[in-house]
């Protein structure tokens, strides 16, 4: 599988194919593309609650099957990086579990209380926009760069 696409999709073909499927999503369903929506419809299916958007359930149970399709079935198949090998290397004594599920929280809790993930906010909610989400894909980004800095600072440039 990988031979057909040994390297990735260049900037000028993902990007315009992105934007391309926001219009259409917005055109045929009038709804954003997200992945925190994805999620929330999930979730409201399996608790029964009214107004799930099906489409969006698929989208999620994509996103999930692609990354194990990606990481743990076709790994072997061409070279691919995966999980956090290089951080348990840097970081000796296994707290790479801990700060990958810390992150994991806070990201939750991040597209919580902005309403939305970075993909929402960022792709769809900045080509209508939305002023809140430019704020909240402003404050993503540079809560990004300083991480970033900070981690490289703390490990030295390893990570």
């Amino acid at each position: 599988m990988f031979d057909l696409l040994p390297e990735r999709l260049a900037w000028y073909i993902v990007g315009p194919s992105l934007g391309l499927l926001i219009v259409i999503f917005f055109l045929v369903l009038n709804q954003p593309l997200g992945a925190s929506g994805a999620y929330v419809h999930s979730l409201k299916l399996f608790q029964r609650k009214a107004g799930v958007a099906v489409w969006r359930i698929w989208y999620f149970v994509g996103i999930f099957l692609g990354g194990i399709l990606t990481t743990q079935i076709l790994r072997d198949a061409g070279n691919i990086r995966s999980g956090y090998a290089t951080m348990a290397e840097v970081i000796q004594g296994g707290p790479t579990i801990f700060i990958v599920f810390a992150g994991a929280i806070v990201m939750g809790y991040g597209a919580k209380v902005a309403g939305g993930c970075t993909s929402g906010h960022g792709m769809c909610g900045t080509s209508q926009r939305s002023a809140a989400s430019m704020v909240a894909t402003g404050t993503f980004m540079a809560t990004a760069i300083l991480t970033t800095l900070l981690i490289r600072i703390l490990s030295g440039g390893d990570l």
